[in-house]
């Protein structure tokens, strides 16, 4: 049987930026043959879809789209029960490291939920099981809480592999400690379906994001194409998509 993380990994990979575009490109160039002038068309449509998600402007402006949440109210957080920490991806075999170490985006999220545990004093919880191999996102990620930040971990849910999993096995542990109310490290742009995964399995969130776009452009490269630009419109865009399908397949897509 297909494994279907595995699935929407190559879907990801073919429909999101910069795959995507380029592939449209691509059909445009194929359809010059018969249909020069839709050919040309498409061609130059994928061709200047990729150029625009490359902008980083037009990555903050999608990703302020997704999500608008402010900073935490730590006066408001500190009403809550637990602190929820999600992971966001392992990097594999860093040789650096001699093993699996926090990718960076959990390593974001990991610094960020060391200080709101801080200022809140709340237990935490740390969830990420293993997606694609190796050491799991929740061990790496209380290894690196407890040794290089000093927040003890009180739990690890290392079973799930997608936020749905995530949401579904926290609220487990969460609701049998007796908790019904947490705050949840994400990034912002995530915290749209995280909040509601952790909603429709009985859990009142919190959001505490990271990575909150900027509200004011920093100057002339912000309106040339980028590295940066098309990553971060990657990831709005994946949002975008898996919004979309939580509302047509919710019991189905993380």
């Amino acid at each position: 049987m297909i494994d279907g993380i595995w699935v929407k990994a190559v879907l990801k990979a073919l429909i999101l930026p910069p795959t995507g575009p380029l592939l449209l490109a691509l059909a445009g160039l194929v359809l010059v043959a018969r249909r020069p002038r839709l050919g040309r068309a498409v061609a130059a449509l994928g061709v200047v879809l990729l150029l625009a998600l490359s902008l980083p402007v037009v990555a903050v402006m999608l990703s302020r789209w997704v999500d608008d949440t402010p900073p935490i109210d730590i006066e408001q957080a500190k009403s809550a029960q637990a602190l929820v920490i999600l992971g966001g991806g392992i990097r594999r075999d860093a040789v650096e490291y001699g093993g699996d170490t926090l990718g960076r985006l959990t390593l974001d999220r990991v610094r960020y939920g060391a200080r709101v545990a801080r200022l809140t004093n709340l237990p935490v919880l740390v969830t990420g099981g293993s997606v694609y191999g190796g050491e799991t996102e929740a061990k790496l990620m209380r290894d690196a809480l407890e040794r290089e930040f000093g927040v003890p971990v009180r739990w690890s849910e290392a079973r799930s592999r997608t936020t749905r999993e995530n949401a579904l096995f926290s609220a487990e542990i969460l609701r049998g400690a007796g908790i019904r109310r947490v705050v949840i490290v994400a990034h912002s742009i995530d915290m749209p379906r995280v909040r509601a995964e952790f909603a429709r399995n009985g859990i009142d969130v919190i959001p505490a994001p990271t990575g909150i776009p900027a509200r004011e452009f920093g100057g002339p490269l912000d309106y040339l194409p980028s590295m940066a630009g098309l990553q971060g419109s990657y990831y709005a865009m994946y949002e975008i998509v898996a919004l979309f399908v939580l509302r047509v397949m919710p019991a189905d897509w993380h």
